[in-house]
């Protein structure tokens, strides 16, 4: 689902496009790779969180590229409003990683 988020110029990739994006108000889910650096994390996770924008913390940055065809990424945004429910949905299904949620409640994926 991320290659096809990737194909239809929806995914934002790493983590300061994805804070940039955040920012802007223009991302509607996250991706962040369960071994991105603490770092980054401290970056992205305050943001997300503040901005009430869901995301998810699932695979490793290796995985997390290749599924949207480039090198290792510790995150990845999706813009797309319906792109992104959908690969929420999929992870959750998939039991992949905890997620906050919009509302900032945490909760297991």
């Amino acid at each position: 689902m991320l290659g096809l988020a990737a194909r239809a110029g929806s995914v934002v990739p790493g983590t300061a496009q994805v804070r940039q994006m955040a920012r802007a108000g223009r991302v509607r889910y996250v991706i962040v790779a369960a071994d991105a650096s603490a770092n980054s994390r401290e970056k992205l996770l305050p943001l997300l969180a503040a901005r009430r924008i869901p995301f998810v913390v699932a695979s490793d940055r290796e995985t997390l590229g290749q599924a949207v065809g480039r090198g290792p990424l510790s995150a990845v945004g999706i813009t797309d409003r319906t792109l992104a429910a959908r690969v929420a949905e999929l992870l959750a299904g998939a039991g992949e990683g905890s997620a906050d949620r919009p509302a900032g409640g945490r909760g297991a994926g």
